[in-house]
C-alpha cells in the first residue's frame, strides 16, 4: 500500500511542491489587518514584508482543525496510510491539534493508520525532511522503514539564521525582548538556531558578511558529507543574499544539491524580512 505524506505551510516549500508530489498540504493562518489568511493560498510572503515595513504586525494561529478533521476522515474511508510531519511542536499548536483529531477520528475508524510526527524542525528545516519522505516513497520504502528515516533526518537536522531585526521574534514571544534590544545595537546580527524544537540564539557579530562567514565555520563544525547531501537555503525576500550563499556553500564544500526556497508567510511573520537560514544534515544515515 503506498502511503500518502502530509506536509504543513511552515515547512516553508512552495505550492507546486505540494501539487506535483501529491502531498496533502495544511496552511496555517496569517492575520493581518483584521483578515484571515490561508498560507501558500490566499497570501503570499510579500503581502507579510510589505506589511511588516509599513508598520504593521501580522499574526499566525495554527492550521484549521476543520481541515484536519475533513482530510483525515476522507483518508480512514477510504483505507490510506499517512505520515504527517509537523511543524515543530515548540512554535505551534499544529502538531498537538493534528493528533487530538486523529485521535477523534480513530474512535470512528480504529484501523485508521496515521502517524504524524513532531518534526522539531522549522521550515526548509521540515521542508528537506518532506523532500525526502517523498523521494523515499518513490522508492518504494514500506511506513515502518518511512518512519524510521523519516524520524532520523529530523533528529539530524540543523538550522543556523539570522534575522535583520530580532524584535520580529521577540513580538511573537520566540525570543527574549532582552535579547532583541541587544541585537538591535551597533550593526550586530544574532546567529540563532534550533535545539530540541525551539529557537535558541548561539552568538551575536557585527555585520552582515561576517555573518555568512561565521555560517560556513559553524556548518563545518557541525555537518558531515556536506558534498553529498540537499543543503537548503531559505530567505525572507532577500534571493541576493541566499544566491550569495549558495555561492560560499559550493566553494566551500563542492556541494552540488543545493535548494532555495522563500520563507512563507506564516513563518515570515514572525522572522521579517531580510531573514538568511542555511539547513543540513550532522550525520547522513548510514
Amino acid at each position: 500500500m503506498s502511503v500518502k505524506i502530509l506536509a504543513d505551510s511552515a515547512s516553508d516549500l512552495p505550492l507546486s511542491f505540494y501539487n506535483e508530489n501529491a502531498v496533502t498540504l495544511f496552511p496555517l493562518k496569517v492575520h493581518l489587518n483584521d483578515q484571515e489568511y490561508e498560507d501558500l493560498i490566499t497570501i503570499d510572503p510579500d503581502a507579510v514584508y510589505k506589511a511588516i515595513l509599513e508598520g504593521h504586525i501580522p499574526k499566525t494561529s495554527q492550521a484549521s482543525p476543520l481541515r484536519f478533521e475533513e482530510v483525515f476522515t476522507d483518508m480512514a474511508k477510504n483505507n490510506e496510510a499517512g505520515i504527517y510531519i509537523a511543524f515543530s511542536s515548540e512554535l505551534s499548536g499544529t502538531y498537538q491539534t493534528a493528533v487530538m483529531i486523529r485521535d477523534q477520528v480513530k474512535e470512528e475508524y480504529p484501523n485508521f493508520d496515521l502517524t504524524i510526527i513532531d518534526s522539531k524542525c522549522a521550515s526548509l528545516g521540515c521542508g528537506l525532511v518532506v523532500m525526502e519522505a517523498v523521494r523515499l516513497v518513490r522508492e518504494g520504502s514500506s511506513k515502518d522503514e518511512l518512519i524510521t528515516k523519516i524520524k532520523y533526518h529530523c533528529e539530524h537536522m540543523e538550522h543556523l539564521f539570522t534575522v535583520d531585526d530580532l524584535d520580529h521574534l521577540a513580538k511573537g514571544g520566540r525570543v527574549s525582548k532582552a535579547s532583541a534590544f541587544l541585537g538591535g545595537l551597533l550593526n550586530i546580527k544574532p546567529l540563532l538556531n534550533v535545539e530540541d524544537g525551539k529557537l535558541v540564539p548561539i552568538e551575536k557579530i557585527r555585520g552582515r558578511k561576517k555573518i555568512l562567514r561565521r555560517i560556513i565555520e559553524v556548518m563545518k563544525e557541525r555537518g558531515s558529507s556536506l558534498n553529498a547531501q540537499t543543503i537548503g537555503i531559505s530567505h525572507a525576500d532577500d534571493e541576493a543574499t541566499a544566491l550569495e550563499m549558495k555561492k560560499l556553500i559550493q566553494e566551500e564544500f563542492g556541494a552540488e544539491h543545493v535548494y532555495i526556497s522563500s520563507i512563507g508567510a506564516a513563518v515570515g511573520s514572525h522572522t521579517g524580512p531580510g531573514t538568511i537560514s542555511v539547513f543540513f544534515l550532522s550525520k547522513l544515515p548510514s
